[in-house]
């Protein structure tokens, strides 16, 4: 559980500042996307992701959990335990989203969009690492006779399998195109 916050609370006094969350969060749920100050949405972003956590085990005691935080927002727990947790089950943390969107007309106070992540997560592909060119340029003629050797040991069958391949022109690429 994160540590309360010193200093002024959003609106008045802890418990105030818990009912507001709670709200927040409920709305933030149900509608998918929030427009509200940049602080509160700020302080909403802890309290969000720890109960999509608790969606994403979906047992009665995360529900139970969720419910207590949610004052028995029994439609903001439904969305959340039945729709969003699905969407979000790959991901491990990340869940929302806050973007700047300027100033308040009536009193210039920082605004923000605060929005679920609901995108499904693409893994990231790891890229080979570099050799050293210097230690390659010195050691590049032993390395290619034993090459030369493995494949002289190799069985007749693999290089005929070798055989060369008909490439494509780029002449040719759109007229199979036009024939589609």
């Amino acid at each position: 559980m994160p540590k309360p916050t010193k200093g002024p609370r959003l609106g008045g006094g802890p418990a105030h500042e818990r009912l507001l969350l709670a709200n927040l969060a409920g709305a933030l749920f149900i509608h998918k996307s929030i427009k509200t100050t940049e602080t509160k949405a700020k302080r909403l972003r802890p309290l969000a992701e720890r109960l999509i956590t608790l969606g994403k085990r979906g047992d009665l005691h995360a529900r139970r959990r969720a419910l207590t935080v949610l004052r028995s927002n029994k439609e903001a727990a439904h969305v959340l335990f039945s729709e969003i947790a699905p969407l979000v089950a790959e991901r491990e943390g990340g869940y929302t989203r806050i973007t700047k969107i300027g100033n308040r007309k009536g009193d210039n106070a920082p605004m923000a969009v605060i929005e679920l992540v609901l995108d499904p997560v693409t893994p990231k592909v790891k890229k080979a690492a570099k050799p050293a060119a210097k230690a390659e340029k010195t050691e590049d003629a032993p390395a290619e006779e034993t090459v030369e050797e493995t494949t002289a040991d190799a069985p007749a069958e693999e290089t005929t399998a070798d055989a060369p391949v008909e490439e494509t022109t780029a002449e040719d690429a759109p007229a199979e195109e036009k024939a589609e």
